[in-house]
């Protein structure tokens, strides 16, 4: 079935709810509002992860996350989680069972669902090859194809994976013990969502079987094969058949877009965002309710610096808050990955645009209308009331639009102008050292708003010292027009002159950074001065 046609896909999602009255429904079976959150980075099994992620439930709450992508949670042999080896043992090298169900039991509390990593493609024994404990399976467990030269089970579903067995998902007793896995161990943990772990390497309609046994609130498939630039359509569709051979219970990560994102972002050529026919060229452009979009992962990008990490396939560093411009005024699922959050910098920025996503109600099914498409530009406008630009050459959307978030080549507006009642101000905490002021200096926030002194420096925002000394820190906490777009430098004045910073890697040259949404609140760290 070619599930690019939308009647197609609506006629079978039409059939699945149908066929299914007792399960609950997916994010990937409606227009979804949800942001999915990965919660890890390859560098993130040091035994503290989920403390950390019970602690910072209520940031991502605020942030505006919905769903939290853990890392697998069973017993390994590799420290990352994806050589499972007891499945039923929950202590890992991310934390013991109690952190786990601690942090699930805390997001859950913030209304914040918990995904878990279903690694089942693969096994590997307890001691040896295959002597496979808790639960406890024999040869049978391991397909025909496989290294290992124990094996009797029947033929592959799929793609083969060396570094460990392959496991036969046509065997019954393999069946009833996943789904007592993911159905009860699982659940019971707090997970009520699926991440399934290399999906082309076993058939998709076991992945629905195992659905049916959690019954999740969110599902999504890894399908990542090799994308050819000169034949998109045929990574795209088999996003689809994933999606068609769960029954449409589960959606996939829109790797197709993904890979168009890298080689717009790389070569400059954001016109392979627009396909033949006008729509997003990826998966979004086929059937976006069951796409779940991304910038990066665990796998594909670094971890906490750029360069730190797997990087199979990164965005360039310097340029994933396009991306994040991208997926998150796109239809699909967005998913915004920890590093980017806590170890980039790239909260505030980030958290503009999902404002935007969320006052505007955009979802997973959104209408794109797209304006341009060529060698430095792509701008589309969303559901008529959201316009987004990115790459190095102008654009904008003309009258009636406010501008609402941007930065470093990318820009989101709004249409009309965006108020709420009682609220003209929210406030931003401006941090600076190592600017080597003397005595009788001071340090500024100086830029485009009033309170910034609009380019004057005897006007401009005054900070007040950290400590002593002439590389001290300077702080200070400024009330800025809420949801606001903003250009600054920071200043050494004594009164009468000024010495400005030197110009940033910005188009503007200034310092870039969008305000918080009314309710929150912004820290503009400015690390140091630059000379």
């Amino acid at each position: 079935m070619n599930l690019h046609h939308p009647l197609c896909a609506s006629l079978l999602a039409i059939a699945v709810a149908a066929a299914l009255p007792a399960l609950a429904a997916t994010e990937q079976s409606k227009s979804s509002t949800a942001i999915l959150f990965q919660g890890f980075h390859w560098n993130s099994a040091n035994g503290l992860l989920y403390s950390d992620l019970q602690a910072k439930a209520a940031d991502l709450k605020a942030l505006g996350v919905t769903h939290v992508w853990f890392p697998p949670p069973s017993d390994a042999a590799a420290t990352q989680g994806y050589l499972p080896r007891q499945l039923n043992k929950l202590d890992s090298s991310y934390g013991s069972e109690a952190a786990l169900t601690a942090a699930t039991a805390a997001l859950t509390a913030q209304g914040i669902a918990s995904v878990a990593d279903v690694v089942i493609n693969h096994r590997v024994g307890t001691a040896n090859w295959a002597d496979f404990t808790n639960p406890t399976w024999d040869c049978r467990a391991v397909v025909n194809s496989d290294e290992w030269t124990g094996k009797c089970g029947n033929a592959d579903s799929g793609d083969g994976y060396a570094a460990a067995r392959d496991i036969d998902h046509s065997q019954t007793f393999v069946q009833n013990d996943i789904k007592s896995w993911v159905g009860t161990r699982l659940k019971n943990a707090g997970f009520s969502g699926i991440r399934y772990d290399y999906s082309k390497g076993y058939a998709p309609s076991y992945a629905g079987i195992y659905h049916d046994a959690m019954a999740p609130g969110f599902c999504v498939g890894e399908i990542w094969t090799d994308l050819n630039f000169n034949n998109v359509d045929a990574h795209r569709q088999l996003l689809m058949n994933y999606v068609d051979g769960t029954g449409g219970k589960c959606g996939a990560f829109d790797f197709t877009t993904k890979g168009l994102l890298n080689q717009a972002l790389s070569y400059n050529e954001y016109g392979r965002l627009r396909d033949g026919s006008g729509k997003p060229a990826g998966g979004i452009g086929w059937w976006a309710q069951k796409m779940v979009t991304f910038v990066d992962n665990h796998d594909t990008g670094p971890s906490e610096s750029c360069g730190v990490g797997q990087n199979h396939w990164p965005v360039p560093c310097d340029k994933v808050m396009q991306g994040y411009a991208y997926i998150l005024t796109h239809p699909g699922i967005p998913t915004i990955y920890y590093p980017h959050v806590y170890n980039w910098g790239m909260k505030d920025a980030i958290k503009a645009i999902v404002n935007v996503r969320k006052e505007q109600g955009l979802t997973s099914t959104s209408a794109v209308a797209i304006q341009r498409a060529e060698n430095g530009l792509y701008a589309a406008i969303i559901d008529a009331k959201v316009a987004m630009k990115i790459g190095g050459t102008d654009w904008n959307p003309g009258s009636g639009w406010t501008l609402r978030a941007s930065g470093s080549n990318y820009a989101v507006w709004t249409k009309g102008t965006t108020t709420t009642p009682g609220c003209t101000a929210v406030p931003v905490t401006f941090s600076i050292a190592n600017a080597s002021t003397v005595s009788g200096q001071s340090l500024y926030a100086v830029g485009n708003q009033t309170v910034l002194g609009n380019w004057t420096p005897a006007n401009g925002f005054k900070l007040t010292v950290q400590g002593t000394g002439s590389n001290a820190t300077w702080s200070g906490t400024a009330q800025l027009p809420p949801a606001t777009a903003i250009q600054y430098k920071f200043v050494k004045w004594n009164g009468s002159s000024a010495t400005w910073e030197s110009n940033q890697s910005t188009s503007s040259g200034n310092r870039e950074a969008t305000t918080a949404a009314c309710g929150s609140s912004s820290t503009l760290n400015g690390g140091n001065f630059k000379f």
